[in-house]
Order: C-alpha cells, then sequence, then structure tokens
C-alpha cells in the first residue's frame, strides 16, 4: 500500500513537472516552505531588484543621516559673499546657489520630500483603489453602478488643471496635503482591476461557504477578498511610487507642487535650470542624480516584487 502510493505521488510529480515544462515555465520544488519565504526567496535571486533594494536603501539613510554630519541648515546662508555660487569643495559638499544656501542640505531635504510624497500617495491611492473596487465588485448592482460612474467621472477630471490651481494655494507643511492630492487622482485605473478580480472571487467556494454561514460583508472583503489580490496591491504601490514621484518632480519644476519654504527635487532642478546660463551643473545635476536613482531603483524593486510573487514567473535563477 505504501509503495502505491509513493508511486503515485512520484507519478503525479512526474506528470506537474511535465506539465510545467510543456508549458515553457521552470516548477520549484516547494515542499513545506511558506508563500512568504519562497517569495522572498524568488526576489533574492533577483539581481536587479536587489541592487535597486541596496541603492534605495543607501539613498534614503543618506539623506537622513547626511544632514546629521553636515553643520549647514537648508535655510541657512553663508555669511561669506565668496562661497555665493561655488561649486563642490569641503565646505559645501554639494557646492551652494546663487544666495548662498548649501545644496548638499537642500537636495537631502528635497530627496526626502520627493520620497515622502511618493510614498503617501502611493499607499493612500492603492487603499483607496482596493476598497472602492472590491466593495463594487462584492455588493454589484446598485453599489456597483454607483462606486464605477463615481470612477468614470473622476477619470475625466482634469486632474492637472485642479492641482495647478489648489497647489499655490498651499503653505509651509504642505507636502502631504499634497501627497493626498495626487493620491486622488491616481486611484481608478487600479479599483477597475479589483473590482473585475472581486467578480471571480465571488463565486469561488470559500466566499459562498463564508456567506452561508452568516460572516458579515466587510470581514469577507477584509479577511478572504482582499488577501488573495494581495500580490497586485504590492506591486501597485510598488509602481505608483515612482510615478508619483515623477509627477510631483515634474508639478514641482513649473511651480505648482511642493510650495516654499519646503524643498523638493523638483523645485532644485527648476532653480538650478532658470538661470541664463546651465554651467553651474552642480545646481542641476545632483538632484537630477539623486531623483534618477530614486526612480530607477523603486522600479527595479517593482519589477522583482512582480516576478516573485508571479508563481508561473521563468526568470533565471528561480
Amino acid at each position: 500500500m505504501t509503495t502505491e502510493t509513493s508511486t503515485e505521488s512520484s507519478s503525479g510529480y512526474s506528470t506537474g513537472a511535465a506539465r510545467s515544462a510543456n508549458d515553457g515555465v521552470i516548477a520549484e520544488p516547494t515542499g513545506n516552505i511558506s508563500r512568504g519565504r519562497l517569495v522572498l526567496r524568488r526576489f533574492r535571486r533577483k539581481r536587479l531588484a536587489m541592487f535597486g533594494l541596496v541603492l534605495l536603501c543607501t539613498e534614503a539613510a543618506s539623506c537622513y543621516i547626511g544632514p546629521m554630519l553636515d553643520h549647514w541648515q537648508v535655510a541657512s546662508l553663508d555669511p561669506d559673499p565668496l562661497q555665493y555660487g561655488v561649486g563642490p569643495d569641503s565646505l559645501h559638499w554639494f557646492g551652494t546657489d546663487n544666495i548662498g544656501h548649501d545644496l548638499f542640505a537642500q537636495t537631502m531635504s528635497g530627496t526626502q520630500k520627493s520620497m515622502l510624497v511618493g510614498l503617501i500617495a502611493a499607499v493612500v491611492s492603492t487603499l483607496v483603489a482596493a476598497v472602492v473596487g472590491s466593495v463594487a465588485g462584492y455588493f454589484g448592482k446598485l453599489v456597483d453602478n454607483t462606486l464605477m460612474w463615481f470612477v468614470n467621472l473622476m477619470m475625466v477630471v482634469p486632474s492637472f488643471l485642479i492641482l495647478a490651481i489648489l497647489s499655490p494655494r498651499l503653505h509651509a507643511s504642505s507636502f502631504v496635503v499634497f501627497a493626498l492630492l495626487l493620491a486622488a487622482f491616481n486611484w481608478m485605473l487600479t479599483a477597475r482591476v479589483v473590482r473585475g478580480l472581486t467578480f471571480s472571487l465571488r463565486e469561488r467556494e470559500f466566499i459562498s461557504a463564508a456567506k452561508f454561514i452568516g460572516v458579515p460583508a466587510w470581514r469577507i472583503i477584509a479577511r478572504h477578498v482582499l488577501p488573495n489580490m494581495a500580490s497586485l496591491l504590492i506591486v501597485d504601490v510598488t509602481i505608483n511610487v515612482s510615478g508619483t514621484i515623477l509627477t510631483e518632480t515634474g508639478l514641482s519644476y513649473f511651480g505648482f507642487g511642493v510650495q516654499p519654504p519646503n524643498v523638493s527635487l523638483g523645485t532644485l532642478i527648476q532653480n538650478g535650470t532658470s538661470g541664463p546660463s546651465l554651467d553651474e551643473v552642480w545646481l542641476w545635476g545632483f538632484p537630477g542624480l539623486m531623483l534618477m536613482i530614486l526612480v530607477l531603483s523603486v522600479n527595479f524593486i517593482g519589477d522583482g516584487l512582480r516576478d516573485a510573487l508571479d508563481a508561473t514567473s521563468r526568470a533565471e535563477g528561480i
């Protein structure tokens, strides 16, 4: 009996392996490894993703630890007029602008703001999309029609015009409010995807069983529907972070983003390129370099998470 069972098990494993091979997918024996550990192991084998993670951690550490090692503050001015508009040296690591601000302190502060705006907007927009999409897909009918009407309305609202009108009216501690404004116009497409997935999930046996025993709808959505699309939501957050950072940088470059006295990478690049000459490369080069590293590292991490969470990915090293 034991021999027959083991033979059937090995036969089943061979059949599954053969099916995976025929489909062009490299199967990975999982044993008793949990899904979280399996995803982590796949992610660690993605070289670009690990490189992006190292870059992001290095940049985040430099943004928050670097200013502690530099005695210049964001708003402080060098009292020596001879230090106005000079390039990098031992006194000013990234140089100074034309009125004596230390560019290193400003670049670190601007990177902090850009990272926080991107993270806040991405998390909030994904949460809103998850709630609206799952509620619309689970309840259907009138609830679905009402919410999808609102989604369609938001998709045709001129978001750039609204942001351009509202953001200059924000003041000192406005970057959090600005991040929420960005999130308010960035959740609709994801909500439609979540709605479609919820339509298929609500017909599954475990959802029907939960309904039969009287589990409240909000608990079914929170404990059964949304966890089954966690992979999508995680990847969506990482994609939204880089996209929101670029959007914030573009708006700030044109004066519609983060407002003074706060600085962001967009405002620093705008200040560095607004003069008659671009010869003072340090004024826009260092903020541009920090922006490029930030966006690339987040994109690398997002690609790695997408492949690690996809059980059928066939990237090398799985």
